[in-house]
C-alpha cells in the first residue's frame, strides 16, 4: 500500500475536515499571532524573526507578536509550540542548529523535529563570522590559528549555548587548526558577544547579524567567513579560504514553524505570505545588512531540507561526539 508524505497526508486531511473546522481555516487568522523566539534579544535568530513580523502583519491581516522564551537549548520555545494549538496563531522561530542539532545531542526529548514541527516559511540563512576579541596580537586568521597553536587548551571560545552550531563550530574549528580550545557557553548571542568584546573570550564564530554592529566599530575583530562566499553586509572580510582555511564553512538557517497538525491551508496561507516577502526589495536589503539572505521556499523544498539536515548535521554532530545532558 502506498505510504502518504506528510504533505500529502496535510492535504487528505484538509479533504476531509469537518465543514467548522474548513470555516474556521478560512478564517485564518482569527487574533494575533505570537512568534516564540528560543533566544534573547540580539542574536540571529531574533533578527530572523523581527525582519518578517511588519510584513507578515500586513500580509495575514492579524498582529503578529515577537515572544522572546529562551532557555534549555531553545527546548522551551521549541516543546511550547510543538504543544500549542495547531490553528497557525502560535508559532515558532527554529533554528537549525536546535532543529537538527538538539535531537542528535539530547536523549528524551519531549518533541521530534519531523513529527511534531513543519517549517510554513523560511526567514533567513547566513554564514558564520569568526570574531576574536580586539586586545589578541591577531589580525588575520592565520595569525590567530598560529597563536592558537602556540597555547593550546589556553584560549577560550564563546557560543550561544551547549549544543548550538555556535558550540559545534568551534569544536570543528578546533579540530580543523589542531588546537584544544575551551568551550564557554552563553545564554544567547547577545552577551557572548559582549565578552568576546570585552577580552573575556578569544573567539566566538556567530552569525554576522548580531555581530556587525561591533565590528563596525571595531570592538571586535572578524578574521574570516566561514562561507564560500562574502557576506554582502562585510565585504572586506575575506571568506575561509582566503584566509587559508579551505573547506572550513557553516551555515545557518532560521525559519518559521508551526505544530506539525497545523491544517495544510494555513501552513499554505503563512507559506505564501513569506515566499512574497523573501523575494522584497526592503527586507532583502535589511537581510543583506545583517549579514544574511532570504529565501523564497516552498512547504515542499522546506520539508526536504528539514529532513536533509537532521540527518546530515546529526552525522557530524555524533562524529564529532558533542552531547548534552
Amino acid at each position: 500500500m502506498p505510504r502518504l508524505t506528510r504533505r500529502a497526508a496535510l492535504g487528505a486531511g484538509a479533504a476531509l475536515a469537518t465543514p467548522a473546522q474548513l470555516r474556521a481555516q478560512a478564517g485564518f487568522p482569527s487574533r494575533p499571532i505570537t512568534v516564540i523566539v528560543p533566544n534573547p534579544p540580539g542574536g540571529g535568530s531574533d533578527f530572523a524573526a523581527r525582519l518578517f513580523q511588519e510584513g507578515l502583519t500586513a500580509a495575514l491581516g492579524q498582529p503578529v507578536v515577537i515572544e522572546n522564551r529562551p532557555g534549555a537549548n531553545g527546548n522551551i520555545a521549541i516543546s511550547a509550540v510543538a504543544r500549542a494549538a495547531p490553528d497557525g496563531h502560535t508559532l515558532l522561530l527554529q533554528y537549525n542548529g536546535y532543529h537538527a542539532g538538539n535531537p542528535a545531542m539530547m536523549q528524551n526529548l519531549p518533541w521530534d523535529p519531523i513529527r511534531d514541527l513543519s517549517l510554513v516559511g523560511m526567514a533567513t540563512t547566513a554564514p558564520h563570522v569568526i570574531l576574536v576579541a580586539p586586545n589578541l596580537p591577531a589580525t588575520t586568521l592565520a595569525e590567530f590559528i598560529a597563536h592558537a597553536r602556540a597555547n593550546p587548551g589556553r584560549l577560550n571560545y564563546a557560543s550561544s549555548g551547549n549544543g548550538s552550531i555556535q558550540h559545534i563550530g568551534g569544536v570543528l574549528f578546533a579540530r580543523a587548526i589542531g588546537a584544544e580550545m575551551v568551550h564557554v557557553p552563553y545564554r544567547g548571542a547577545a552577551p557572548a558577544l559582549q565578552d568576546v568584546a570585552g577580552g573575556r573570550v578569544e573567539m566566538f564564530i556567530t552569525t554576522p547579524s548580531s555581530a556587525i554592529a561591533l565590528i563596525q566599530a571595531g570592538r571586535v575583530k572578524a578574521l574570516a567567513m566561514a562561507s564560500a562566499r562574502r557576506a554582502p553586509g562585510l565585504p572586506d572580510v575575506p571568506t575561509t579560504a582566503e584566509a587559508g582555511l579551505p573547506g572550513f564553512t557553516l551555515d545557518a538557517w532560521f525559519a518559521y514553524a508551526a505544530p506539525a497538525a497545523t491544517p495544510a491551508p494555513v501552513q499554505e496561507r503563512i507559506n505564501a505570505a513569506m515566499r512574497a516577502l523573501a523575494v522584497t526589495p526592503a527586507i532583502r536589503q535589511r537581510a543583506e545588512q545583517g549579514g544574511a539572505s532570504t529565501a523564497a521556499l516552498s512547504l515542499a523544498e522546506l520539508d526536504a531540507l528539514a529532513r536533509r539536515e537532521v540527518v546530515e548535521l546529526g552525522a557530524v554532530i555524533r562524529a564529532a561526539g558533542i552531547t548534552i545532558e
